[in-house]
């Protein structure tokens, strides 16, 4: 199993919310156990669609750009240097609020699937 990964060698892909990421460690290529980390990133303007997960707690971590992010009936402004504990269950989103790219790390325990994470519809 691979321990060490290099963010320029792995190739990105698209959530279910839509958004662009790679996953830097994950359980099924990288011998860790019980957690995924992840970079996200969010074009200016873009937004990611509301979602949860069932079973899986995340946590973002604001390392580029300013976001406006919806956990459950919060919605607040994120910058760099922000961290957000999304628990399991709840609807969440981000919106980019900048001109430029929002990057956020996300890590998932337990790792973040797609059959996992559930599109929600706006109230």
């Amino acid at each position: 199993m691979v321990t060490k990964t290099e963010k320029d060698n792995i190739k990105p892909y698209i959530t279910k919310d839509g958004s662009s990421i790679r996953e830097l460690m994950h359980p099924e290529k990288n011998g860790n156990s019980g957690q995924s980390l992840a970079e996200a990133l969010v074009p200016a303007g873009a937004e990611t669609l509301l979602h949860k997960h069932m079973k899986t707690e995340e946590i973002y971590h604001i390392e580029e750009g300013r976001g406006l992010m919806t956990v459950g009936g919060e919605v607040f402004t994120v910058t760099a240097g922000d961290s957000v504990y999304i628990p399991p269950e709840t609807p969440h989103r981000i919106k980019n609020m900048g001109n430029t790219i929002l990057r956020l790390l996300c890590c998932c325990v337990p790792p973040y699937s797609h059959e996992n994470t559930l599109l929600v519809i706006d109230e």
